[in-house]
């Protein structure tokens, strides 16, 4: 078993910070730091990346504190209690969700080839949950059911991110490990596919739309060790939003498949595209 007592704040003189929040912060960092170099490739400038990642970045805290509230209503008296954010509760797919639909409009007013862009999106959520699911180690959050594995975590005397539903000294699942796992190797398979496109041109959108089969797919079978609130046939929020993104992601590609003729200017242009990928001038940005 894994044994170890959790860190669930960082004294910094009179105030204090939660691993969780830092991780969650560098996690947006590195996600971005690794997805920059393909939007220049792409003919996209470092301040146009920006542009569009801040209003995405208060659109996912926004959606991620909305889906946890709507998939937890029993606990909430009020709208007081909704809007106590830091006392914890978000979505993480809630988030993904929200920002990638700022994203998309915002593509779409900039009338920027949003399918070949959301390529380096997806490599950029795997690297930022990778990274920010340190965090919920740190400090034992998203503890799941009793286990037996050897990776389970023993539920230690103290207080935990999370409640941990087992007695002192017994093992659960440690999801948030899980979960820190499937996206640092969905990221590496994106990365590579990202790498191989540059070489040979990938279908506009194939790559984010892989995270989502992929991360989607992982994130139902995990949700059966995790304690959560379930809804209809046992499944919680989390499966029921994979089971969705894998239904869009499933309509997308037969889309795809029907206009598979239009693939070089399928979500928009901005302007040419050269033969490796990128495009040959830097796509307009009109305010």
């Amino acid at each position: 078993m894994i044994s170890y007592e959790p860190l669930l704040e960082i004294g910094l003189g009179p105030l204090s910070v939660t691993p969780h929040g830092v991780f969650t912060a560098l996690g947006l960092a590195a996600g971005t730091a690794v997805a920059l170099p393909h939007f220049r490739r792409r003919g996209v400038s470092n301040e146009q990346v920006y542009e569009v990642m801040t209003p995405a970045v208060l659109a996912a805290l926004v959606a991620a504190r909305l889906v946890y509230v709507l998939n937890h209503m029993d606990t909430y008296d009020s709208v007081l209690d909704v809007i106590r954010i830091w006392e914890g509760g978000a979505s993480l797919l809630g988030g993904l969700a929200g920002a990638l639909i700022v994203v998309v409009i915002m593509l779409r007013r900039r009338r920027m080839p949003i399918l070949r862009l959301l390529d380096p999106v997806g490599l950029g959520f795997a690297v930022g949950i990778a990274v920010g699911r340190i965090g919920d180690l740190l400090i034992a959050d998203h503890l799941g059911k009793p286990t037996d594995f050897a990776l389970g975590y023993a539920c230690p005397g103290g207080e935990t991110g999370s409640p941990c539903v087992a007695p002192v000294g017994q093992a659960v699942h440690l999801t948030a490990l899980y979960d820190m796992a499937l996206a640092a190797g969905v990221a590496i398979i994106l990365l590579w596919l990202l790498r191989r496109g540059d070489r040979r041109q990938n279908p506009p959108g194939s790559v984010f739309i892989t995270f989502f089969v992929l991360y989607g797919t992982g994130r139902f079978l995990e949700g059966f060790a995790r304690v959560d609130e379930t809804h209809g046939t046992g499944l919680d929020g989390s499966q029921w939003a994979s089971l969705v993104s894998l239904l869009v992601a499933g309509a997308f590609l037969v889309w795809r498949r029907r206009s598979s003729p239009q693939h070089a200017g399928a979500g928009g242009s901005a302007g040419p595209v050269a033969e490796g990928g990128s495009q040959s001038r830097p796509p307009e940005v009109r305010p």
